[in-house]
């Protein structure tokens, strides 16, 4: 082996070495409760579950459209969405929404998720329609996980939704 080699791989080892086993526990832990709020946002939203929606929204959050240009109150926006959950809680509508991530930064009490999310509706004659949208996902952990802020960047598409699997 030559010099150059074995300086990078013992710089490995002593990388390796220096993980606490405590705080990837702890990130193992965080990690599972961040994926409860997601499977708690896509079960509100299938269900229309609205109260329990906006439960998992920060009284002071803040939703930012990257094609519309615009920065509003989640609160505010919630009102607008509120009909849409009404509605699939009717079974007037069919919706559903995922999350796939291709970053997710965060300590015990605060997240950056950054992904695609996949909202898909079907209307009552059976058309389905899919909406693939970047977004990012700022999280404060305050009596659980709460949207602080909410950025739809962008359309996505299909072929980049599936890249995250």
């Amino acid at each position: 082996m030559n010099a150059r080699l074995i300086r990078i791989l013992v710089s490995m080892l002593a990388i390796l070495l220096t993980v606490d086993p405590a705080a990837a526990a702890g990130d193992a832990a965080t990690l599972k409760e961040l994926d409860g709020f997601w499977a708690e946002i896509s079960r509100t939203v299938r269900e229309g579950d609205f109260e329990g929606y906006k439960a998992t929204c920060h009284s002071d959050g803040v939703i930012v459209s990257g094609s519309k240009k615009t920065s509003e109150p989640l609160s505010k926006v919630l009102e607008r969405w509120k009909q849409d959950f009404v509605d699939a809680r009717s079974g007037k509508t069919k919706v559903n929404v995922e999350f796939r991530f291709s970053r997710r930064i965060h300590d015990e009490t605060t997240a950056h998720e950054t992904g695609i999310f996949m909202y898909s509706s079907m209307e009552p004659n059976g058309s389905v329609k899919k909406d693939y949208i970047h977004f990012e996902e700022l999280l404060v952990k305050h009596n659980g996980w709460k949207t602080l802020m909410e950025y739809q960047k962008s359309t996505a598409t299909p072929e980049e939704w599936e890249a995250l699997k």
